[in-house]
């Protein structure tokens, strides 16, 4: 009888830690909650940045803080403990260490490793304003709960290797460009284009188009060939958008197929019982 309390407990814990279901009241508050309080951090954060309004409250935000890792250290302790139910992570051991090495189970371990490290490791006050900056790392918690995170996770993984030939191009005409630039404007400018190296700095400004102006070619081979650079540029970064925009378009296809075959198979479920 325990035993099956037990699991029941470890199934029901399991049930309000995921995305809550549709009727699911618990599992919905619980959502609720996390990202609000998710929300919160990130605001606390922020806030602390500015003097004048931190210095007002360091108690306060140092006890938000202290309860906030609680709360997602107990989550995630409990994600851990129940995630056996998962046919995926059955086994007690493995199963476990292979849940904890998922994506979403590290971003919630970096969301509270910035709390723990500086007990642990003496750290100097530098690395420890860097380290509690990391804290922003919770922001990705809601990719757990946010239905539009999730649609972009899945068009990234559909259209991975487009992207991945995208940026192997953007990275060879990035060498190219700076490579190009290097030779042509190092005599003419031999401190800021001192090697290709540096190049690639007003290479990356030239191809995003951004162009702060703290390095440009002065010679009129330079000019002719900064222009076509920035041409290919503007082309070959409306690459990725095309990609994202396609993956798009197919994922919503796709979700709105698997609706309308539940819509139907709900359905002839119906008819069924009805015609008994």
């Amino acid at each position: 009888m325990k035993l099956i309390a037990f699991a029941t407990l470890k199934k029901r814990t399991y049930e309000i830690l995921e995305t809550a279901l549709p009727g699911d009241k618990p599992s919905r508050a619980f959502d609720i909650f996390i990202i609000s309080l998710i929300a919160l951090n990130v605001l606390a954060v922020i806030l602390e940045t500015e003097k004048a309004i931190y210095s007002k409250a360091p108690r306060f935000f140092h006890l938000f803080e202290v309860i906030s890792v609680i709360i997602f250290t107990i989550e995630y302790l409990l994600r851990i403990w129940s995630c056996t139910i998962n046919k995926n992570f059955k086994h007690p051991l493995l199963g476990r260490a292979k849940f904890a090495l998922t994506p979403l189970a590290l971003i919630d371990l970096f969301a509270i490793l910035p709390f723990y490290i500086p007990m642990i490791i003496p750290l100097d006050l530098r690395f420890l304003r860097a380290i509690r900056l990391v804290r922003l790392f919770r922001l990705f918690k809601l990719g757990r709960y946010s239905e539009a995170l999730k649609l972009f996770g899945r068009v990234l993984k559909a259209k991975k290797e487009e992207l991945y030939i995208t940026v192997f191009i953007v990275f060879l005409l990035l060498i190219i460009a700076s490579s190009l630039l290097y030779f042509v404007e190092h005599e003419a400018q031999p401190n800021k284009f001192s090697s290709i190296p540096a190049s690639m700095w007003w290479g990356v400004a030239t191809l995003t188009t951004v162009g702060y102006g703290d390095t440009c070619p002065i010679t009129p081979l330079g000019k002719f060939f900064a222009s076509i650079i920035s041409l290919l540029g503007i082309g070959l970064f409306a690459l990725p958008a095309g990609i994202l925009s396609s993956g798009f378009v197919e994922e919503i296809r796709k979700k709105r197929i698997e609706i309308r075959y539940q819509y139907c198979d709900k359905e002839k479920s119906n008819n069924w019982r009805e015609n008994g």
